[in-house]
């Protein structure tokens, strides 16, 4: 399995490897203590350039959920669900859920993050009911 996929921006690279390691870490404003996602140069809070790398939780809360019924990427074949979650830190950040967790899924429900294996052969964090 490899670390991570193709890297987006400079800022990705410690993001990725720490989902590899199934312990996901965000970049932290040492300014105003935001988290923040996706990985950047600054904090959209207060424009502080300084961060650090903490582990997050893993848990949040539910704000919406679709479920593709056409397939658009081969990695993903339909039925596909992605949910919307604000994260106990703050962020919010999309991921997958398997179809038997779809029907458990409501807003404002607690759920947690959980790593499945993409089929080019890296890790990608996604979500169950908690």
């Amino acid at each position: 399995m490899t670390s991570h996929p193709r890297l987006f921006s400079p800022y990705d690279e410690p993001m990725w490897s720490s989902i590899a390691a199934r312990e996901m870490r965000l970049q932290r404003c040492a300014g105003c203590s935001a988290f923040r996602y996706p990985p950047g140069p600054a904090c959209p809070r207060c424009l502080g350039v300084e961060a650090s790398w903490e582990p997050i939780a893993g848990s949040g809360r539910v704000l919406s959920w679709t479920t593709f019924h056409r397939q658009y990427l081969s990695a993903y074949p339909p039925p596909h669900s992605v949910v919307a979650v604000k994260l106990d830190e703050g962020p919010i950040m999309i991921g997958s859920v398997k179809p038997e967790h779809v029907a458990a899924l409501a807003v404002d429900r607690a759920v947690r993050m959980v790593y499945v294996a993409h089929p080019d052969g890296y890790l990608l964090p996604a979500f169950e009911p908690a």
